[in-house]
């Protein structure tokens, strides 16, 4: 019985809170610096990016809080960190105007998505502003009408 196969675009792991908690005005996508047995780890599914979040510090990008769970028949040899920083691989430019969107204009970079390209693992990377309680109950609601919209036509057609 084989594995199934993975295929360009399938999603390891994604953050649904991050779109509730965040209003995300430009997405871009980033490589990881990955040990052997996050990949193995990875290719079966155990990633979460729930708590997770992007930091720049000294001109590199990393990804804190991700929990990739190690398997066991994987990292026999190797003492596994579920939660280890790993770094974002970006272009010099784009690492120079995340820079200056962090610093100077306020916004934050939040992990969206993790998923497979050409057999890489990517992060897509979310660059943010933080919606207060009021902006969420209001996009909340505006969610509820459009759903509320579809139903309409749909009886109506």
């Amino acid at each position: 019985m084989a594995a199934k196969q993975k295929k360009a675009g399938d999603v390891i792991a994604e953050n649904r809170r991050a779109r509730h908690d965040y209003s995300i005005e430009e997405q871009l996508e980033a490589g990881l610096a990955l040990e052997g047995w996050e990949v193995k780890a990875l290719r079966a599914g155990r990633a979460s990016l729930t708590e997770s979040y992007a930091l720049l510090k000294d001109g590199e990008a990393w990804l804190i809080g991700a929990h990739i769970s190690p398997l066991p028949s994987a990292s026999t040899h190797v003492r596994a960190d579920p939660t280890r920083s790993r770094k974002l691989l970006l272009h010099r430019k784009e690492l120079d105007r995340l820079v200056g969107a962090v610093e100077r204009r306020g916004y934050t970079l939040v992990p969206l998505r993790l998923y497979w390209q050409r057999g890489r693992a990517k992060l897509a990377l979310g660059l943010a502003r933080g919606r207060k309680k009021h902006d969420r109950r209001a996009a909340e609601r505006d969610r509820d009408w459009q759903r509320q919209k579809q139903r309409l036509l749909k009886r109506g057609a």
